[in-house]
């Protein structure tokens, strides 16, 4: 019987490396550089195997996917088989025929990255002056075309003070969410967590606003690679004394925090399966082996499947259904990615209490 508990949901396909940009906090790592791509028919052939035994999300992304000559023929096919096929992108390649081709792909969705509601902010985090004039062009072009967009920013210390700014810029621009990133430290993340990751307690403080915000704009605000986020609104509904429901808090209701392995995988550009794109552990490679084998019988994907196997913190938490801590913060932490979640201040009930017992 298909275990529908551990279903795969959602698919981020790293179709290249290559990218324009010279993020500072890129996972990718990307470069302008070709190298060891999947054909065209290695993905076509893929994505026919997943079709047989999942219908996930398909986002599409790089690096910068819109490097890809193929990215229209790939969502085409994608579609074709019925996937909901979502892009990610810089948004700096789009023009007016790009933005025809992705409506004409069946693309449900773009997501562009903004990381400040000023061209000065955005342009220090990817590495080139004008990326933002050139991305907030081509949302417009996705508008004219009706192409639905979102926009992606990754929080840090350098623009956590305008990240309701770019909420109130997304909404005022036509956008139809923002999806705030907390940075995770992998790829080129990792050469600036020192100086860039917010403490445990700014952490907090942030992922309390966007929940406040999610409940007084009416728009889609969602914290993402931040998943004691799901704590945080179960303990603001319990102290508003109300009830979670999918009718006032969408899907954060219906899901949990870390999905890594869980209903989330990650397809590298030569075809690398990992938990996501944050945790760099690849499980097998969809040009050896099916999909569809490594997601059910991949070691570790099926050991993130076990709660119990979670150590510190998370391992005593009463949220760790709803949680679960980020596996890929762990492993960059300890190099073990069922540690504690390091950048959460929580203290599980069950560690107040026998701290308490402790000091009587």
């Amino acid at each position: 019987m298909k275990d529908m508990k551990n279903e795969l949901r959602l698919i981020f396909w790293e179709l290249t490396k290559r990218c324009n940009l010279k993020c500072i906090h890129c996972r990718a790592e990307a470069t302008e550089a070709l190298c060891e791509e999947l054909s065209t028919n290695d993905i076509f052939q893929t994505i026919d195997e997943i079709a047989r035994f999942a219908k996930p999300i398909i986002v599409l992304t790089g690096g910068e996917p819109l490097y890809r000559a193929d990215v229209f023929d790939i969502a085409h096919y994608a579609v074709q088989k019925k996937f909901r096929v979502a892009l990610a992108t810089n948004g700096t390649l789009i023009d007016a025929l790009v933005a025809k081709k992705i409506r004409d792909s069946g693309i449900s969705r773009v997501s562009i990255s903004i990381d400040g509601s000023t061209a000065a902010t955005h342009d220090a985090f990817r590495g080139i002056q004008g990326s933002f004039d050139e991305a907030m062009r081509g949302a417009r072009e996705l508008t004219q075309v009706g192409v639905e967009f979102q926009f992606n920013i990754t929080i840090t210390r350098r623009n956590v003070h305008e990240f309701e700014d770019v909420i109130s810029f997304a909404q005022s621009n036509g956008a139809k969410a923002v999806h705030a990133f907390m940075l995770v430290p992998v790829g080129c993340g990792a050469q600036i967590a020192s100086s860039d990751m917010l403490s445990s307690e700014e952490y907090e403080r942030v992922l309390h606003r966007l929940y406040e915000i999610s409940r007084d704009f009416g728009f889609e605000v969602k914290a993402t690679c931040a998943p004691h986020y799901y704590r945080i609104i179960r303990q603001r509904a319990r102290n508003e004394g109300r009830k979670i429901s999918f009718e006032t808090d969408g899907l954060s209701a219906i899901t949990r925090g870390c999905l890594a392995g869980l209903g989330v995988c990650f397809i590298s550009h030569k075809g690398d399966v990992q938990p996501c794109g944050y945790l760099p552990l690849a499980v097998g490679n969809i040009r050896h082996t099916p999909l569809g084998e490594i997601w059910e019988s991949s070691r570790l994907f099926l050991t993130l499947r076990d709660f119990s196997l979670l150590s510190g913190k998370c391992g005593a938490c009463e949220y760790i259904a709803f949680c679960g801590g980020c596996r890929a913060r762990a492993y960059f932490a300890t190099n073990n990615p069922f540690d504690e979640e390091p950048y959460c201040l929580y203290v599980p009930a069950r560690l107040r209490a026998s701290k308490n017992c402790e000091s009587e």
